[in-house]
């Protein structure tokens, strides 16, 4: 026979619910095939699960439309500080600069290697670093790096330090929003539960097809196992035939009496 399938996504959870409030436009809601009291908490907590589904929706749509912005920032941030850090190094390799000058940036004094900015913090972290650095290195008399120039690095750190907080609060807001349909979803699945239980009780003295199709309009869904349903169909035309062969053969017996 087949087995009921209780909802696992959201959209599911709320067609079981509102399938089993629809029937009150129907029927009195005195006469559902659930209680009265469960009408209520249901036709209470739906409207409150919806819109946590809503908000969660577009918190999450406003975060993936953030995340062209906050990408291509983030792109330029690392693309100036890698730069700039670069254009440090050749000038120190020319001579134009003594290796001592990385510590200004916070950089060892014999590194010629780019510090990771695989991690979004660390993109701002070392942009401020180059900032500090330049600032401190001119204001004792040493001369300006261009190409780029400190000022450029300063305008993509703070531009990406920007997006980086939108973006942060956003993701705070999408899971914020992500718990609370969580915290719902949990009493959805207890009153699905119960809603089914107790439907399926008010009509388990029908024969099962009957019963079934009746506990379908409350929204409850049925599934057949692989093969079942044919092995079902096969069974059910097998007792057709062994009603009809008496009758066939009884009346083949007259015509050729």
């Amino acid at each position: 026979m087949p087995y009921r399938r209780l909802p696992n996504t959201d959209a599911a959870r709320l067609r079981a619910l509102k399938a089993a409030l629809s029937i009150s436009m129907r029927v009195n809601r005195f006469d559902l095939a659930y209680s009265y009291s469960l009408y209520q908490r249901i036709e209470t907590f739906v409207p409150h699960y919806e819109l946590a589904i809503r908000n969660y929706k577009q918190a999450l749509s406003q975060q993936s439309k953030k995340s062209k912005d906050y990408n291509e920032k983030l792109r330029k941030a690392k693309l100036y500080i890698s730069h700039f850090i670069q254009v440090l190094n050749f000038t120190i390799i020319r001579g134009e600069l003594k290796p001592e000058v990385r510590e200004f940036y916070g950089l060892k004094k014999t590194s010629k290697a780019t510090p990771s900015l695989l991690k979004d913090k660390k993109v701002i972290e070392w942009g401020e670093k180059l900032i500090k650095g330049e600032q401190e290195r001119t204001r004792m008399g040493g001369n300006p790096i261009y190409s780029p120039s400190i000022a450029l690095v300063r305008v993509n750190t703070e531009n990406f330090k920007e997006a980086f907080d939108c973006q942060k609060t956003l993701q705070n807001n999408t899971h914020r929003f992500s718990e609370k349909v969580a915290e719902f979803r949990e009493n959805a699945d207890k009153l699905v539960l119960e809603l089914w239980n107790e439907v399926e009780q008010k009509f388990e003295d029908f024969p099962d097809e009957i019963k079934r199709e009746k506990c379908s309009e409350y929204g409850i869904i049925y599934i057949w196992r692989k093969g079942e349903r044919e092995r079902l169909e096969q069974l059910k035309k097998a007792e057709e035939d062994s009603l009809i062969l008496p009758f066939t053969s009884s009346k083949e017996i007259s015509h050729k009496n």
